[in-house]
């Protein structure tokens, strides 16, 4: 049974990924799905801050379902946009910020495996998430540097079909900044 989560899980959040890359608003129903999947796993797997990070991605698969669903188009695909420098700059320092809180966290108060890592892919995972619900194709760069770190850390972590999965979120992140740079420079000529 468990299995068959994790199989439907990968299935599923790779689709969403190339979903949101072609801009289809559907992207964000079956991330939901996904990230619930995952959430149920590491429960079960007593992986608790993954578990906290999957919620975490859900409420953000909500919000990010909402952005896109405001925009009216006729394609069923959204308009995208360059990420505002000053929101750009507030974003990362988040991003560090909330690594330092929770890598602090994990390092003093866990047994966590390389915790001040774990914490600043936690945390730039979710301003790159952030980005995406807001249309920015920065969440692109951003994807392919976290996921690449990403299968670093899982190889590492002696965990070759995460890393493996993580090898095509880099991929599926190149194909989407492609695919939204491409859709930007055909906005800007009409």
């Amino acid at each position: 049974m468990n299995h068959f989560l994790e199989i439907s899980a990968v299935i599923l959040s790779a689709l969403a990924v190339w979903l949101t890359a072609q801009r289809n608003k559907l992207c964000w129903p079956l991330g939901l799905v996904s990230v619930v999947l995952y959430a149920w796993i590491f429960w079960h797997a007593k992986l608790y801050s993954d578990t906290l990070l999957q919620l975490t991605f859900a409420a953000m698969q909500i919000y990010g379902w909402q952005e896109w669903a405001s925009q009216k188009s006729i394609s069923n695909k959204i308009s995208v946009t360059q990420l505002p420098s000053k929101l750009g700059v507030v974003s990362v320092a988040a991003g560090v910020i909330s690594s330092m809180l929770l890598g602090s966290l994990m390092a003093n108060l866990t047994d966590a495996s390389l915790p001040w890592l774990d914490a600043a892919l936690t945390s730039f995972s979710l301003v790159a998430q952030f980005w995406m619900a807001r249309k920015y194709i920065a969440c692109w760069g951003l994807w392919i540097i976290v996921d690449a770190i990403y299968v670093c850390v899982y190889g590492f972590k002696n965990l070759p079909l995460t890393a493996g999965l993580y090898v095509v979120f880099v991929l599926l992140a190149s194909n989407g900044l492609r695919q939204w740079t491409k859709a930007l420079n055909l906005q800007r000529a009409f």
